[in-house]
């Protein structure tokens, strides 16, 4: 079976780490490795799309103090792209991320049109494909603060004791990064809905909004999660699909230093009393014993919360951020117990560095399923 080649242009940005992560996933597609150096070397471009069966064209400027230069990148890219395709001869699916300010009297907007337009004009012109996709305010784990999205910055601010400010208290359409990459894999699948046909090898989707939210409800849940689950350690309720959501993201803004977070442990004469973990929702508690020098784990989530609770032994618990190098080290002692969470897209492991027997508890919220397990192999 011949694998997909699929590029993404903006790799390392919000949307393209996520959807780089998701379709590393799929063992039929051959991811094509972009860098945004490529945009000033032609070769390397050209190198780049000759190889691509599909280009999801993410990379752009969104904020600039001069809103010319914020125009003219984008176009350039558009320009640099089609050039290298037509030199090539190759006509690959590309699928551009546009904006609903196409129709406002904006540069950004402006840019994003008329960029538009050429992918049109290129496809009717080729044998290409290019599918335009507007695509609403999104949100998710690893945003940029004051950049991807005001989730993101509340957040941040939130986990850092930060007090963020409303300027605007509306109602907001948003759409979750999962989300939104799901229906970006069925574009590039040919299974998207409500795809419509707008020239010659050419086609719009427009993403709606999934979730409609006042800014002033979304940050008072932030504020719920710093008070409940980072001063508390007590876990919400999971079952709503944007709180589980925004409860992701938010986590991935807790700073390293918060763990390991020590349990309090009652002790009288029959011996001692500790709480695990306190939750609003449901989910699986499985506790393991493990022998000296034994890691277990190695793997990561893409939605589920989990805990780590070492009660008696020594651990080494250590978390990567899948796509980087940095390895964060927390060691624990049943001595003293205390746990650690584990963020979405970090995969994780437990060592017993001990000399005796680890006892480890462990908590997630969904229960195992073999036929959905969200659980993905990756050493640390």
């Amino acid at each position: 079976m011949s694998l997909k080649k699929i590029g993404i242009t903006g790799q390392a940005g919000f949307i393209g780490s996520h959807l780089y992560l998701t379709l590393s996933l799929d063992e039929t597609i051959q991811l094509i490795p972009f860098e945004r150096a490529f945009f000033e070397k032609p070769e390397l471009l050209q190198g780049f799309v000759s190889n691509c069966d599909v280009i999801v064209h993410l990379a752009a400027m969104n904020r600039h103090e001069d809103q010319n230069v914020i125009y003219q990148t984008n176009l350039n890219l558009v320009t640099k792209l089609i050039d290298a395709c037509q030199e090539t001869e190759t006509s690959p699916h590309i699928i551009f991320s546009s904006s609903s300010q196409e129709i406002n009297d904006n540069l950004y907007g402006k840019s994003k049109k008329e960029g538009k337009e050429q992918f049109i004009n290129w496809a009717k012109n080729t044998n290409g494909k290019f599918t335009s996709l507007t695509i609403p305010n999104v949100f998710g784990p690893f945003g940029k603060p004051n950049y991807n999205s005001f989730v993101a910055t509340f957040c941040n601010k939130i986990a850092h004791n930060e007090e963020p400010k409303i300027i605007n208290d509306n109602e907001v359409g948003l759409i979750y990064i999962n989300e939104l990459v799901k229906i970006i894999i069925e574009v590039i699948n040919n299974k998207a809905e409500n795809i419509e046909q707008i020239e010659k090898n050419s086609f719009e989707l427009n993403i709606s909004p999934i979730h409609y939210k006042k800014v002033s409800g979304i940050l008072s849940l932030l504020k719920e999660y710093k008070e409940n689950y980072m001063e508390k350690g007590i876990f919400p309720n999971l079952m709503n699909s944007f709180e589980k959501a925004l409860f992701n993201t938010f986590r991935c803004y807790v700073p390293e230093s918060h763990y390991p977070v020590r349990y309090t442990k009652h002790t009288d004469n029959r011996g001692s009393f500790v709480e695990i973990a306190r939750t609003e929702t449901s989910g699986q508690f499985s506790f393991s014993t493990t022998v000296p020098d034994i890691t277990r784990g190695n793997h990561f989530h893409t939605r589920k919360a989990e805990r780590f609770a070492v009660i008696k032994g020594k651990a080494l618990i250590q978390l990567r951020k899948i796509g980087t190098e940095k390895i964060i080290n927390y060691y624990l002692d049943g001595d003293e117990p205390a746990y650690v969470d584990m963020p979405i897209w970090y995969t994780h492991n437990i060592k017993n560095i001990g000399d005796g027997e680890l006892i480890t508890l462990f908590w997630i919220n969904e229960p195992y399923n073999s036929e959905d397990a969200d659980t993905y192999f990756e050493n640390v």
